[in-house]
């Protein structure tokens, strides 16, 4: 019997690419739980959320807050955390379904491969640059999602009220010894690189990362990272 599976997704007016999101999810026919977390949308997204069926809960913006709440609100054993603008490829359920069913990953966490639904080529660099940092540094974002038991989640102390870097945060708490990566697409939005330029947005990326490892405050990395 596999246990039951909570996605907790972090929204703050996300209407335009929830709905692909969650549909998504729908190869899972084993007792899905969704539960969305909304920091105050003002775009519909809250009433999207509930005719698809989530569970919503409202907290106070910040995707640290965000995410600890809708992990304390999720009834799964196991929980995927992911992004509102992240659709998951439809070999996600046997991935998961695979990984949960293994009780020695009880005490591992997994996340899927990064993936941008642009066909530029320095898309395709910035996932090759991704799948560097992952395989070197072990620190897959948010945007890959989040697998992991609930005993794991409450052992290493859950998302930190963190306004950003709260995925960079919690990765460097479970450590390389307990992430694994699984051969999935985790398709993102490239809408942030469209508009802000990929050297640009690229750049700020790589620039956020190096701001918390040399001990900035994340609500000042957050102006930023805008």
């Amino acid at each position: 019997m596999i246990p039951r599976l909570s996605v907790v997704i972090p929204t703050l007016n996300a209407a335009t690419g929830l709905p692909a999101t969650l549909a998504s999810l729908a190869p899972w026919r084993r007792g899905l739980e969704i539960v969305v977390c909304d920091g105050g949308s003002t775009d519909g997204t809250p009433a999207l959320a509930v005719a698809a069926g989530a569970r919503l809960v409202t907290v106070p913006r910040g995707r640290g807050p965000q995410l600890a709440a809708g992990a304390g609100a999720a009834g799964g054993d196991w929980l995927l955390f992911l992004h509102a603008d992240t659709r998951l490829d439809p070999g996600w359920a046997d991935a998961v379904a695979s990984f949960i069913a293994d009780p020695a990953n009880r005490v591992r966490a997994a996340h899927f491969r990064f993936a941008l639904d642009a066909d530029h080529p320095r898309a395709r660099r910035w996932e090759a640059l991704v799948a560097w940092r992952c395989r070197t540094l072990a620190l897959p974002y948010g945007d890959q999602g989040l697998l992991i038991h609930r005993d794991l989640y409450r052992a290493v102390g859950g998302y930190r009220p963190l306004p950003l870097m709260e995925d960079v945060d919690i990765v460097r708490r479970l450590g390389r010894a307990r992430l694994v990566g699984l051969d999935v697409p985790a398709v993102t939005s490239a809408a942030r690189w469209e508009r802000d330029g990929w050297v640009l947005r690229s750049a700020r990326n790589l620039f956020c990362l190096s701001l918390w490892f040399l001990g900035v405050p994340p609500r000042l990395i957050a102006r930023v990272y805008g």
